[in-house]
């Protein structure tokens, strides 16, 4: 059963959603030597927030890391399919949701999101209030590199191990599950960890939880950029690297439940989008040249124990 929110210390989970924006944004400015933008905005519905955000830079073709903290009176369609019960109620979200489009194909893209969410009880009714927590964080390569998926998968572990050793295989497999494309029986990469609807067994140990796997990004990923930034690349492989970002479009717009639950709640479309990678490319029944770098990435996609 959930707990109710009232005295939940909701202003201690947007101080730590806000730093963690502030701290992933400064790591990403240092290490690619160009500034984001910032764009703070409103909600007319209630709530707003703030978009950090860089295009056509030298280490990101495309970042947001962005911060919102929304309200609504009536749950959105693909909440209230999620949660029934919960139709009709008012309700709050906050979170930080962050993709990363590198411009070097040797760098993985790379999604993470971690975000609370409360819908309150009605006036007059029999019912409490009612929270959750979901996040994660996971990996798209467009070239094999395994000690990468490693070093990825081993950090995302370790960061769930103090909370106890069922967590990490728990939502590394809901994350392989979740990210995967049924109308392209494929994974759309090596995944990483995925959960949701976390409120047991409270409140501090499923925020701790939640912390642990914002914590993780940075040294889960910023050592792959910096083995991986410096590799040679040309329009071939920019190429393939369209085409696969098209893979990642087609999820963000057909599966993925934040970019839903953001567009028919009446979120800002602009934030919303700014997950899609700046270019991509569709062609017709396209297949890699075998024995070629490209024809490795579809085996090297399948779910396998990293870690």
């Amino acid at each position: 059963m959930s707990e109710p929110t009232s005295g939940i210390p909701t202003h201690a989970v947007r101080d730590y959603l806000t730093g963690l924006q502030g701290r992933i944004v400064d790591a990403l400015e240092q290490a690619g030597g160009e500034s984001f933008r910032t764009d703070a905005w409103d909600r007319p519905e209630g709530g707003g927030g703030v978009s950090r955000l860089i295009e056509g830079g030298a280490l990101l073709e495309r970042g947001g890391v962005l911060f919102s903290h929304v309200k609504g009176t009536r749950l959105p369609p693909s909440a209230s399919a999620h949660r029934p019960e919960l139709a009709g109620r008012g309700w709050e979200a906050m979170g930080v949701s962050m993709v990363l489009h590198p411009r070097n194909p040797h760098i993985p893209t790379t999604h993470m999101n971690v975000r609370m969410f409360m819908a309150a009880a009605r006036p007059g009714h029999d019912e409490a209030d009612v929270f959750w927590f979901g996040g994660g964080l996971d990996l798209t390569p467009y070239y094999p590199h395994a000690d990468d998926a490693r070093h990825f998968h081993v950090a995302c572990r370790d960061a769930l191990a103090p909370h106890g050793p069922d967590y990490y295989p728990r939502y590394k497999r809901w994350c392989d599950e979740y990210f995967f494309l049924k109308h392209r029986n494929e994974t759309r990469g090596v995944g990483g960890v995925f959960f949701d609807d976390l409120n047991e067994p409270g409140f501090e140990a499923s925020f701790a939880l939640m912390r642990s796997v914002g914590d993780a990004f940075l040294p889960a990923y910023m050592p792959i950029v910096e083995r991986r930034r410096a590799l040679p690349y040309g329009e071939r492989e920019r190429d393939f690297q369209a085409y696969r970002r098209g893979r990642y479009v087609e999820f963000n717009l057909v599966f993925d439940r934040g970019t839903l639950f953001g567009l028919q709640s009446g979120g800002r479309t602009e934030s919303i989008l700014l997950s899609m990678p700046p270019v991509a490319h569709w062609r017709y029944d396209w297949q890699p040249e075998p024995g070629s770098p490209e024809a490795e990435l579809a085996p090297f996609l399948q779910p396998r124990d990293w870690a």
